[in-house]
């Protein structure tokens, strides 16, 4: 595979190292774009027969949401790719073992992976080689591609580019530093497609929810070597009714029901590749322990040689932000990563194959797992680089390659997490960076409160366009849906006044990952500043959050409009000098709100402080009890460190 024969056309706006992107454009008529799955969409939308002529013109508006939605997936989702010379449903390994024979492309992919099939079937079945022209597999997923290069003398760039733009060209032009191209291809399996809430778990087929497979390639010279990886939710049944914050998972079989469309998975998986080393990366305490533990009970059922479980609690091993934590698990599987080898391949032929994959999946198979499978995938590049002579036997990546390859990692987590969940990935600042910083978690606060929100409606009109996409007859009431849609916008305002009280619940979920070691949770309360300047410059509240630990409190400031904590403090208690609670600083009319004011030192010196009132879900209340709540639990807190605070 010569870097020139990669001609991706993709279907974005902008996209990372690749020549001329072009995206799809929409014909003038929408009606006529797409028609096919237009007739489906009216098909699907059925109107009670009373009142007729009021649910006609509802059933109309109805159809140009589902329009709108499709539309959505191909003009803005940024997750479809295609090529006229490549094929992209097949990895590396499959092409190279395939029949070299004269048939069209489209016949030669992997029809897990041939997202567009059911669309484009009145082709497909004209069965002359007529229409192979027009015939275009599309792949839904990620792809970028980028050229290293491995130089020890260059610095990092992160003073001259943004975390989400690696930089286009590399600066060093010396020959004497060798240069390879990496590529990540994400493809995602069209059977049991879907959103989060809608598709868990396994179907009656075998087919698993959130399914995709991952293959880092590396090309120098005229050798390609290629690590598939794959993920996809534990292959039970099992659901999240999803209208409220991370509902508790629920199992929907017996152990005994789920047997056979467990072992339908595997042995499906095992005819592909062969062997499987399962990474399961859920708790192993709390409300993710029913869905471990009925994985490990099927694995040990199905008891087959081929197939290894390793489980590692990456919440609990990652406590306090410590995320490169996860070398304890590379460093514990490390035979096992070298013993699987790698597709390598040149112009003569194949020089050797990988013999297995990894599986990896958490509950989601997206923030924990895409963490892990990079940080395999970094094990087995570093590897591949040594043997082609690219990297010095006992060095390490450089740091301006390590960088934008963690870049690549992360911004695949977010391509998959928009397509399954809706929001981009959480915990996408360590895969960028390598470093878990407390911005990163308020951040993930924020996404998994749009998680939750977008699943309420728009995951049910996204799922029916996915179906209709794949041929899959809508089971959903649609019609009923909509019209609930009105009722819940009154809902939604009320969501986001209580919008803060649910980041306070997200706090608890994130407090293991936030604070140190030494530091154990107290509290966490979300409320908004009173400061007039702030105020007056944002002209809307100010959403902020205080965090309380045994030793410290973060007051940490985040925008909700574009899901990022502007900035944060970490104040020792120990220089918190003093509480008071009044009536807001106003400067025209009577003050509507109480406020607390914590009183510091900073740098040893005294006079600064915070202004802070509570969220107020009652117009007749001033939020005076919720404020001396938390003033006392900082005065118990530092009283605890034996000292007083008036």
């Amino acid at each position: 595979m010569e870097p020139q024969d990669l001609e991706l056309e993709l279907c974005k706006k902008h996209h990372f190292g690749i020549n001329k992107p072009e995206k799809i454009i929409p014909s003038p008529d929408d009606s006529k774009f797409l028609l096919k799955t237009f007739t489906h969409i009216k098909s699907n939308v059925s109107a009670p027969n009373k009142k007729k002529v009021k649910e006609s013109k509802e059933k109309e508006k109805l159809e140009r949401r589902l329009l709108e939605e499709l539309l959505k997936m191909f003009m803005d989702s940024e997750s479809f790719y295609y090529s006229l010379t490549y094929d992209l449903t097949n990895s590396v390994q499959r092409q190279s073992t395939g029949e070299r024979d004269g048939r069209p492309l489209w016949q030669k992919v992997d029809d897990r992976f041939f997202w567009n099939k059911y669309m484009i079937q009145d082709l497909t079945e004209i069965g002359t080689p007529d229409v192979d022209f027009w015939i275009i597999p599309m792949i839904q997923g990620f792809v970028q591609i980028e050229e290293l290069v491995v130089n020890y003398t260059e610095s990092s760039d992160d003073e001259k580019s943004s975390p989400e733009t690696p930089p286009q060209e590399s600066t060093c032009v010396d020959d004497i530093h060798p240069r390879f191209l990496v590529a990540l291809i994400s493809r995602r399996s069209r059977h049991r497609a879907g959103m989060r809430y809608k598709r868990r778990g396994v179907d009656k087929n075998g087919n698993v929810a959130n399914y995709v497979e991952t293959e880092q390639l590396i090309h120098v010279h005229n050798h390609t070597l290629s690590f598939v990886q794959t993920r996809g939710s534990v292959p039970v049944f099992w659901s999240q009714v999803g209208y409220r914050y991370n509902p508790r998972p629920r199992l929907d079989r017996s152990e005994k029901e789920t047997v056979a469309y467990f072992c339908a998975h595997f042995e499906e998986q095992l005819n592909i590749y062969k062997k499987q080393v399962i990474i399961n990366l859920v708790d192993q305490a709390g409300r993710e322990k029913i869905i471990g533990d009925a994985y490990l009970k099927q694995v040990l059922l199905f008891n087959n040689s081929h197939l290894t479980y390793v489980s590692f609690d990456f919440h609990e091993h990652c406590r306090g932000m410590k995320f490169e934590n996860v070398q304890t698990l590379t460093d514990a599987i490390y035979d096992i990563i070298l013993d699987m080898k790698w597709c390598w391949v040149d112009e003569a032929g194949v020089i050797c194959k990988q013999e297995g994959i990894f599986r990896v999946n958490c509950m989601d198979c997206l923030d924990r797992t895409n963490v892990v499978q990079a940080a395999i995938a970094r094990v087995v590049m570093e590897q591949q680089l040594k043997k082609l002579g690219v990297m010095p036997p006992e060095q390490p990546l450089p740091v301006k390659c390590n960088r934008i390859y963690q870049i690549m990692w992360a911004n695949n987590g977010d391509s998959i997490s928009r397509q399954y969940a809706g929001t981009a990935a959480l915990k996408g600042d360590f895969t960028r960076t390598g470093e878990r910083k407390l911005a990163g978690v308020m951040k993930d606060g924020v996404n998994s409160a749009n998680r939750y929100y977008l699943n309420r409606f728009k995951d049910a009109y996204r799922q029916a366009v996915i179906d209709l996409m794949q041929g899959i007859p809508v089971t959903e009431d649609l019609y009923s849906i909509f019209t609930k849609e009105k009722e819940h916008e009154a809902l939604h305002k009320e969501n986001q006044r209580s919008h803060q009280e649910l980041i306070s619940q997200l706090l608890q979920s994130y407090m293991k990952l936030l604070l140190p070691d030494d530091e154990k949770f107290h509290g966490g309360w979300a409320l908004i500043d009173c400061d007039p300047s702030l105020i007056d410059a944002t002209h809307r509240d100010v959403d902020v959050l205080l965090l309380l630990s045994n030793s410290a409190y973060y007051v940490a400031y985040y925008d909700d409009e574009v899901d990022k904590v502007n900035q944060y403090q970490r104040l020792s208690l120990e220089n918190l000098e003093k509480i008071e609670i009044g009536p807001e600083p106003t400067l025209f009319g009577k003050p509507k709100f109480s406020c607390m004011r914590l009183h510091y030192r900073y740098k040893e010196a005294s006079g600064y402080f915070h202004t802070l009132r509570a969220v107020m879900r009652n117009p007749e209340e001033d939020g005076k009890d919720t404020l001396q709540c938390i003033a006392e639990m900082l005065q118990i807190t530092k009283q605890a460190m034996g000292s007083d605070l008036p």
